[in-house]
């Protein structure tokens, strides 16, 4: 049995850190500080779960066709990654956008802040649904 990978990509402070979890539960983790890198890293290194946090695009695109900070990714995983189980994390207030996702790359789970370790760990099983 092969050791699963982690994409942990820490874009803010707010992303908690589950190293030592991750640890206790034999997952290879690999820290990423922005989307750009997470993407190159798909192209060697194809992740078994990523965990990253979901940033509402307010506007900050400019033909309104990103929905948050995750669409490329979810998009790169079509091609390099298809079995990868996408867990995310969400401010409260922006819940309601996170199921727009699914349209792009069917999410594994999604965690509003505070994020736990209780309620992450069931989401790192390889049978989770």
């Amino acid at each position: 049995m092969t050791t699963p990978i982690l994409y942990s990509i820490h874009e803010s402070p707010t992303h908690p850190d589950f190293s030592s979890l991750y640890r206790r539960l034999h997952i290879n983790e690999l820290h990423h500080s922005s989307m750009r890198k997470a993407i190159s890293a798909l192209k060697t290194r194809t992740p078994d779960f990523i965990v990253a946090e979901f940033f509402y695009g307010w506007g900050n695109n400019y033909a309104g066709v990103n929905i948050s900070n995750l669409d490329v990714l979810l998009f790169s995983l079509q091609k390099y990654a298809p079995a990868a189980k996408v867990i995310v994390l969400v401010e409260k207030a922006e819940r309601q956008y996170v199921a727009k996702l699914n349209d792009i790359f069917p999410l594994h789970a999604v965690l509003v802040h505070p994020v736990t370790e209780q309620q992450i760990v069931p989401c790192l099983s390889a049978n989770a649904p």
